[in-house]
């Protein structure tokens, strides 16, 4: 993890280290060892914070390095009979680290060496680790690369060292930015977090991993996104940053989200989490990145239990068997020496003292730091062997150049190396770490969760390196929630509010739409044949609606038919036997058995119009009943007019009767109509076929109704006009023959005949003009059923009534009586 911005505790002690060093280099000591092979060590051992100065947490790491370089030494395998020593030198973090690096590169007259090629140039050291800072990492290695001197960082985490043309010998053994941000992502899915606030330091290291965070986590919303401030050349934070911190503290407070991301190193956050437990902020998350998630030093400050859960990303823990001996044994041998030395490069009883307090909390951190330096110098090992042919008898010593190192770790990528000491060493599978532990009597009341593991397919040292999420602080009774707006209920679509796609309004989805899961921001209309409640977010088939056999009206009306159809029948077997009577004949004759046989035909088609409607169904509405009205009142058309002729027009016009009797006109005039008719129907079926179609009613959408074609009153109009123009000239006639005699007078009946039909096809105009659907139908079933038995009883009932209760009516001898009563009242 990255190193804050550290200070030293005065430059000149520091530039006197260095002449301390060059003048003292066959001295052991714990910032020196003899070798056949050097390596150069740059760690921040000194910092100074709010004017206060303490050593950092470095010291410790610095014993990594000591130890991996006596186990290499000691090991009959790696490096037999090769010593590698080490020169290690505090940078004070930022403002002293060239002055090592320039140290590094002397050869041993103490003197940089400049030329136009460095293969044969030969500096104190062989490789570099370190620095711990991403910043002092980037200026170390652009001097570096130009010598061609290896460099492995420890903590640095920047992306700008994967960049081989620039840095050629740069290499990581920690994961990069990237993969930490990928790890917050999965962080945020994983608890549905997608309204946070981003505070990120002003440098270089806040700003790349704002971009990576942004650029990665396009699910996410930003609430609030403020920087924190970085003192560039005070120790302390002036009076102006001080205020600037507190008014980010302000708005985390009033910002709505409940996570925080601080994309920041170490040593510029206490006193922003000092401000932020003075402003009383409590109960947010808090998410580290890997420069601070396992800081101890920030876990000192006072309640800042209290500002709530923090949890941080971090290299996975890989335990190093001996180390914490080591440890022990360096801290027991320092307190047997004394040193007058005012350098913490040197030995010193302040500095190994301060480490062994530190003991404690650098337990509790565990070792990702130190296996990072730990596996630091082995790579570089790994990489001597493979130049000095090493074979477990030896190693054949020569002159190795630092660009033969580093094109070594170039050309076989390392990562080999990480992943055996890995393999050796011992794993922490809980991703938690317990650095603060105030209010909790046993450990196990911890909530221990470990997220898994993440690979880059970067090409650094760091792409084989895992990370863990772990948590820092207290543990959760109840995953907070942390939304611009609550998930929309069941049905309801999102409405933005704002350019962020988190914040939205909850708008019901309306009747006939549903939502779909693909597209939460709008609703989808449902299929013509399906239908849906308001808040749908799936269509269901709307209920088919038709006259169901069953139903009252439809029982009536059937009722009605079957004793039409009798009735019908039995006046065609009277007629039958009466057929030479007088009543009979003055009926029509055998023209009445066409009526009859026409009216018996429509009664049996009324239960098309029951049920589901069909293809069928729809040609028998549209075709049988209209052809079997059009015959019986082309039927009475033309018997009135024959009865007109008798007794008014034969006088008159003699010859033209006389044609009409001769050539049967009247069979004549019923063949015309129903030719026509039949053209009409003939039409009328092709121009509107009789295809059921669906009918959604306005007043109940969810509901549908077959109807037999699109243009239903267009088709009724067509069939209908030829009838109504008949049923006209039929009631003209029969108008004006009311004066003729009694028994030829078939005003009445006709004129209720006529009247019957005239009300069924305004009622049924009138219900189709406001109303739609099965209503329609009723209407027309019921004018089919009035029309059929008011011609049935209507014209054909008196003349039954007259044959079974009159008979004496029923006579020649009467009927020529009567004509002779009408002709002399005429004369």
């Amino acid at each position: 993890h990255h190193r804050t911005m550290r200070s030293t505790g005065g430059i000149a002690m520091c530039v006197s280290v260095l002449l301390t060093m060059a003048g003292s280099q066959t001295q052991y000591s714990d910032f020196h060892l003899a070798g056949d092979y050097l390596l150069g060590g740059l760690f921040s051992l000194h910092t100074e914070t709010k004017s206060s100065p303490h050593l950092s947490y470095s010291a410790v790491h610095l014993r990594a390095m000591r130890f991996a370089v006596e186990q290499i030494n000691n090991s009959s395998t790696l490096l037999p009979g090769v010593s590698l020593g080490y020169e290690m030198v505090d940078v004070c973090y930022l403002t002293n680290f060239i002055h090592p690096i320039l140290y590094f590169l002397a050869n041993k007259h103490s003197v940089v060496q400049l030329h136009n090629n460095y293969t044969h140039y030969q500096p104190r050291v062989l490789a570099v680790i370190g620095p711990d800072s991403s910043q002092a990492v980037v200026i170390a290695a652009q001097v570096l690369s130009l010598f061609l001197v290896p460099q492995i960082s420890y903590t640095a985490t920047t992306n700008e060292l994967s960049d081989r043309k620039r840095f050629p010998t740069a290499f990581q053994t920690i994961s990069s930015m990237e993969q930490q941000i990928v790890a917050m992502q999965l962080l945020l899915k994983e608890f549905r977090w997608n309204w946070i606030n981003i505070l990120y330091s002003d440098d270089d290291y806040g700003r790349q991993n704002l971009k990576l965070l942004r650029a990665r986590a396009t699910e996410i919303c930003v609430a609030l996104q403020e920087v924190i401030p970085v003192p560039q050349s005070s120790q302390m934070l002036s009076l102006e940053l001080q205020g600037k911190i507190k008014s980010v503290v302000r708005k985390v407070i009033h910002s709505t989200a409940k996570v925080v991301i601080v994309l920041s190193l170490e040593l510029i956050l206490p006193f922003f989490f000092q401000e932020a437990v003075r402003q009383n902020v409590t109960d947010l998350v808090w998410i580290a990145t890997e420069a601070w998630a396992t800081e101890p030093a920030l876990y000192n400050i006072t309640d800042l239990w209290r500002l709530g859960t923090i949890l941080g990303v971090a290299v996975k823990e890989f335990s190093i068997p001996g180390l914490d001996d080591f440890r022990v044994s360096l801290a027991e041998g320092a307190n047997e020496q004394a040193s007058d030395q005012t350098t913490c490069n040197q030995e010193c009883d302040q500095c190994l003292r301060a480490a062994q307090d530190a003991e404690h909390s650098m337990r509790a951190q565990g070792e990702r730091t130190d296996f990072s330096v730990y596996s630091s110098v082995y790579i570089v090992a790994h990489a001597l062997h493979r130049l000095l042919g090493c074979n477990t008898t030896g190693c054949h010593k020569r002159m190795v150049y630092p660009w033969q190192v580093g094109h070594m770790l170039a050309l076989r990528n390392p990562s080999h190396v990480l992943r055996a000491l890995k393999k050796k060493q011992k794993q922490n599978n809980w991703g938690f770490v317990p650095l603060l532990s105030r209010g909790l009597d046993n450990i196990y009341d911890w909530l221990r969760f470990y997220y898994g593991t993440f690979r880059s397919s970067s090409s650094s040292l760091g792409s084989c390196y895992e990370i863990v999420i772990v948590f820092l602080q207290f543990p959760f009774s109840q995953v907070p929630i942390s939304v611009c707006s609550q998930q929309c209920e069941y049905g309801q679509r999102r409405k933005p509010v704002t350019v962020s796609s988190c914040c939205f309004e909850c708008i019901d989805c309306e009747e006939g739409t549903f939502l779909n899961n693909n597209d939460l921001y709008n609703c989808q209309p449902c299929p013509a044949d399906q239908w849906s409640n308001a808040r749908s977010q799936k269509c269901y088939p709307r209920l088919l609606k038709y006259l169901e056999w069953q139903e009252g009206i439809a029982v009536v009306l059937l009722l009605f038919s079957v004793l039409g159809l009798v009735a019908t029948v039995v006046i065609s077997v009277i007629f039958a036997i009466h057929l030479h009577t007088p009543v009979v004949k003055s009926a029509g004759g055998r023209m009445c058995f066409l009526m009859l046989a026409s009216l018996i035909i429509g009664f049996i088609n009324v239960p098309v119009y029951m049920g589901i409607p069909t293809e069928f169904k729809c040609m028998c509405r549209q075709i049988v009943y209209t052809l079997c009205f059009t015959v019986c009142i082309s039927c009475l058309t033309v018997r009135s007019f024959q009865i007109i002729s008798i007794f008014k027009m034969a006088a008159r016009l003699p010859k033209a009767y006389s044609y009409w009797m001769k050539y049967n006109g009247q069979y004549i005039f019923i063949t015309v109509i129903l030719a026509l008719k039949v053209t009409i129907v003939v039409t009328n079926v092709i121009i509107h076929p009789s295809i059921p179609v669906p009918l959604v009613l306005e007043d109940d959408p969810s509901t549908v109704e077959l109807q037999c074609n699109k243009s239903f009153k267009l088709s009724l109009l067509m069939n209908n006009s030829l009838d109504t123009f008949l049923s006209i000239l039929c009631f003209y006639f029969s108008y004006i023959g009311k004066e003729l005699p009694k028994n030829y007078n078939e005003a009445k009946y006709i004129t209720l005949c006529m009247t019957c039909y005239a009300v069924s096809e305004i009622a049924i105009f009138l219900a189709m003009s406001v109303y739609r659907g099965m209503l329609v139908t009723i209407c027309d079933v019921i004018g089919v059923v009035i029309n059929l038995l008011g011609i049935s009883i209507g014209y054909f009932g008196p003349k039954c009534y007259l044959i079974f209760f009159h008979p004496e009516r029923n006579t020649a001898a009467y009927f020529q009586s009567v004509i002779q009563s009408y002709t002399m009242r005429q004369d």
